[in-house]
């Protein structure tokens, strides 16, 4: 069945953006084996904060076999928005297969006829409609009192993410991961377990990540959280079983994905088109341009299968990330053991290459080991997906070193 979101995809530009989710590979070959949805539970989870959740649990995928030794073992964190569902298809009948396919498979740059790879959706994962992700967050009951957690559930950092993912790894007594890697906040995670956990990996990647949230990017994310909080069905938080936010999540989305997006690869694909031919934007509100009409069904398409907590809940997150000690940036760096491969996007708009640059230098002066790359595109934020096979040597080359 097509997802509701899909009806909106109809113009070249929108046709263009789905296209771009559903060949990611660039062969069109997907991960070689039909991938399951697990499932990993805490009995307790005690949150940086002090406070302590109970009966956790939220989804992994894995993909490949763990060695003998055990020591064959990558760990790839979720993206803003983003699940466990790294490569391969649920079933054969799925339209895409994960996010980063074109790298994880057999022969392929993360190649697993030689690594183990563990995905998992993470704590307060946004996507909690789309039928596969499993998470712990706002949306969940409370089992103190029955009912949906809201804005009662605890602010978690992204120490906390890591915490669970790495509580993941230990639940199958892996004492040392060949890699750990991430994209965006799956790379901003990187930088942490990096700083948190330096002796259980030897490599880290943050793809388009940084190691800590300038002022910039914190006023940023609050944009995208104050068009929720206007929507009146937020009511603060408790709309479960109710009328969702839906108008506000889908502002938010609307906001980001036009700042993941840069302006050569919009230019190249909406340019002046208008959505409709024969519909000119200049005789009525209602006619749109190519890009206006791609930005909102992309937008709608997120809007449709996430949690507008739990992205405000991700928001917070981020807003509070210093990696390390969580105070400042070059004592939590100081503890960083693993050689890093920074891999930022040339053209990101989003999460600038800068930041990347910034890491790579203080990491540098710190007299640890860093490769510093940055992905070819005209993509922006989104090239970390849609382009990461281009960079795709220099990962194999860094885990096979």
């Amino acid at each position: 069945m097509k997802h509701p979101g899909f009806v909106a995809l109809r113009n070249g530009y929108v046709l263009a953006i789905l296209i771009s989710i559903l060949v990611i590979a660039p062969q069109g070959v997907a991960y070689d084996k039909l991938v399951e949805k697990k499932v990993f539970t805490m009995s307790s989870f005690t949150t940086v904060g002090g406070d302590v959740l109970k009966d956790v649990r939220f989804g992994y995928e894995t993909y490949g076999r763990l060695n003998a030794n055990r020591d064959n073992a990558i760990v790839i964190l979720p993206y803003f928005g983003g699940t466990g569902h790294a490569a391969g298809k649920f079933a054969e009948s799925d339209q895409a297969p994960g996010y980063w396919d074109s790298i994880i498979g057999s022969g392929k740059p993360i190649d697993t006829d030689r690594y183990f790879v563990i995905a998992g959706d993470g704590l307060i994962n946004q996507a909690i409609k789309d039928g596969h992700t499993i998470t712990t967050g706002p949306a969940s009951i409370d089992p103190r009192n029955g009912k949906p957690y809201g804005m009662r559930f605890p602010i978690l950092t992204v120490r906390d993410l890591v915490k669970a993912q790495k509580a993941l790894v230990d639940s199958f007594v892996i004492k040392k991961l060949h890699a750990v890697m991430g994209l965006s906040l799956g790379g901003i995670q990187s930088f942490e377990w990096a700083a948190v956990f330096p002796d259980s990996t030897d490599r880290v990647i943050p793809v388009v990540g940084f190691a800590e949230t300038d002022g910039y990017t914190i006023a940023n994310l609050h944009a995208w959280s104050a068009v929720i909080k206007v929507d009146p069905k937020w009511n603060k938080g408790d709309y479960y079983g109710k009328d969702e936010p839906f108008e506000g999540l889908l502002a938010a989305y609307k906001i980001m994905v036009h700042q993941a997006q840069h302006y050569g690869s919009v230019s190249k694909t909406a340019g002046r088109n208008w959505a409709q031919e024969g519909k000119d934007p200049a005789k009525s509100w209602g006619n749109t341009f190519a890009a206006e009409a791609g930005l909102d069904g992309f937008a709608r398409l997120l809007a449709t299968v996430n949690d507008a907590n739990s992205f405000l809940y991700q928001v917070k997150a981020i807003q509070l990330f210093v990696a390390g000690d969580g105070q400042t940036l070059d004592a939590g760096l100081a503890n960083v053991k693993a050689k890093l491969l920074i891999l930022p996007a040339e053209s990101d708009l989003l999460v600038y290459a800068l930041y990347s640059r910034d890491a790579a230098h203080r990491l540098t002066q710190l007299g640890k080991s860093v490769e510093y790359h940055e992905i070819p595109g005209d993509g922006g934020h989104n090239d970390a997906i849609f382009n990461i096979a281009r960079v795709g040597d220099l990962i194999r080359k860094f885990l096979n070193d």
